[in-house]
């Protein structure tokens, strides 16, 4: 006998009720897509989330097509940086529509199913982990090239969460070239390698700012230490990203840099790793 409730139908028996498997649809969903990119940094500020946007944005511009998943439950920020301001909606398979930057290039973030975007996440390990499975498995992503994830800094739930979800993960490391930051890339490097995660390639990012007056590079951070990490681990040199006031300008209005700044060092940067990140993946 079944019970009705607002339309709703209520089965007694749980057995009745057919209920999908979050392991089986997660693994569904990510078969369909060919490399899986997560992003990670040792320390915060070292330029994580812009690279993550950015290197998605350098790979959809070269026409593959790509998604990116904001696994920063906490401060989730890549919304924001796009300048999508959205809600995420449902499709006639009752799975979440990523919401579209362009042709090549969809995201999801847990800010996009928030009403308040200033609402404090507070969240345990456990539904950290449940909520980027639902990412995964419950996302109509379709068939992809790559699927970045940007996930927060250091070595905790949501990169583990990852590991355990997408086995084949690989890991793009961001640093920045002072020491201390190199100090936090060589944990980030010991995290992979315990949960046997491959390592994609390290980034440099913040290395060296050209003046606008003078045209004098300055190395604020100093310079080449993110190389010289790479290279004595055994680790793939992706490329430097110079620092540019113009691309916390564009991230703090949420247009793209590489759009509106086509001809500049960072662009350029951009777009040359992700010619190397296409020829990588591609071999391997």
């Amino acid at each position: 006998m079944e019970k009705h409730q607002e339309g709703i139908s209520i089965a007694d028996s749980p057995e009745q009720v057919a209920k999908p498997d979050p392991d089986a649809e997660a693994k569904q969903s990510l078969g369909k897509i060919k490399n899986k990119l997560i992003v990670m940094s040792g320390k915060g500020g070292v330029g994580k989330t812009s690279v993550s946007v950015n290197l998605a944005i350098a790979l959809a511009d070269k026409g593959f097509k790509v998604g990116i998943i904001d696994v920063d439950i906490h401060g989730p920020d890549i919304p924001r940086m796009m300048g999508l301001n959205g809600m995420l909606d449902i499709d006639e398979n009752r799975k979440l529509k990523p919401i579209k930057f362009s042709d090549n290039l969809a995201i999801v973030s847990i800010e996009s199913l928030s009403v308040n975007k200033d609402d404090a996440i507070i969240w345990r390990g456990p539904i950290k982990h449940s909520a980027i499975r639902q990412f995964i498995g419950d996302v109509a992503w379709g068939d992809l090239d790559y699927l970045i994830i940007d996930s927060p800094p250091g070595t905790g739930d949501e990169p583990l969460t990852v590991a355990q979800l997408i086995p084949d993960a690989k890991a793009i490391i961001v640093t920045t070239p002072q020491e201390v930051s190199l100090a936090d890339v060589r944990k980030s490097i010991s995290f992979c390698r315990t949960v046997k995660m491959s390592i994609f390639g390290m980034i440099e990012n913040m290395s060296g700012f050209t003046c606008p007056h003078c045209n004098e590079v300055v190395d604020i951070f100093g310079s080449g230490g993110g190389e010289r990490t790479a290279g004595s681990a055994g680790i793939e040199f992706l490329g430097r990203i110079p620092l540019d006031q113009k691309m916390v300008e564009c991230g703090d209005a949420g247009k793209s840099y590489q759009e509106l700044h086509a001809d500049s060092a960072v662009t350029k940067a951009f777009s040359d790793i992700a010619e190397k990140v296409g020829k990588l993946a591609s071999a391997g």
